[in-house]
């Protein structure tokens, strides 16, 4: 029983921004519970390595190239997972980009790039692969947002809009698609070490240590530790939970 709980064989899953960082945890253990998985992003070399990876673990995966801010280029991609990969069941909305600016400076095409990237896509995603989830019974939605979900910060006027944005957006595909069986998502990460907060730590003087004086689990998270909660959220285990916003952060928002 408790296998099938987590089981994810015969199942297709979609991640996008899914070649590094929280994506290619996210894919590393879905594609470990038995899922197939299409990686999708821009970066055409890193797609190829993290599909031979999860291909030489036994997994099946293929790498879609897709501007997921772009309509057209998402239905196409959508097109192209259930041709090559039969169906789709699943859907991480991983895709994002930040610029560190305050309000006053940030330059309004900037905004538009991150609105777009980060909260646009995974609209556009979702609205894609509704019609194969329904058509396979049910589906799974996760949608990454950010402890910028939750909290403010001066240099992050976008992102955090963006990443709000992603709690409320879950919670109406939740509303709207629980008829279908599709429950829907997020997932809030604290702070991971990956290539865009290797960048923050540059930016931001300090970051590194006030990030460890928070966390109680006195360190940051790695990419590993998105494995489980994609499978959690990905599988029968979570058939009667929608619509919430799941922080895998080590403690740091409950820190007081």
């Amino acid at each position: 029983m408790a296998t099938k709980l987590f089981d994810l064989t015969g199942k297709v899953a979609i991640v996008t921004g899914g070649n590094g960082g929280i994506g290619l945890g996210m894919a590393r253990g879905l594609a470990q519970a038995g899922a197939a998985v299409a990686i999708v992003g821009r970066n055409e070399a890193k797609s190829a390595d993290a599909v031979a990876e999860l291909t030489q673990g036994g997994a099946k995966a293929i790498a879609v190239p897709t501007d997921v801010t772009d309509k057209a280029a998402v239905a196409a991609m959508a097109e192209r997972v259930v041709r090559e990969l039969g169906r789709i069941d699943i859907l991480v909305n991983n895709a994002g980009i930040n610029i560190r600016k305050p309000p006053h400076v940030l330059d309004i095409a900037e905004w538009n790039s991150v609105i777009q990237t980060n909260l646009t896509s995974a609209f556009l995603c979702s609205q894609a692969v509704y019609p194969a989830m329904k058509a396979a019974g049910g589906g799974k939605i996760i949608n990454i947002g950010s402890m910028m979900s939750i909290f403010g910060a001066s240099f992050t006027p976008a992102y955090a809009a963006s990443k709000g944005g992603i709690v409320q957006f879950t919670r109406s595909c939740a509303c709207a698609w629980a008829a279908d069986n599709i429950q829907a998502n997020a997932v809030l990460p604290g702070w991971i070490d990956t290539d865009l907060t290797k960048r923050a730590r540059h930016e931001i003087d300090g970051l590194h240590e006030r990030v460890l004086a928070r966390t109680p689990a006195a360190r940051w998270g790695a990419i590993d530790d998105f494995a489980g909660v994609a499978v959690f959220l990905a599988s029968p285990a979570s058939d009667f939970l929608t619509g919430t916003a799941i922080p895998v952060d080590g403690g740091y928002s409950v820190m007081g």
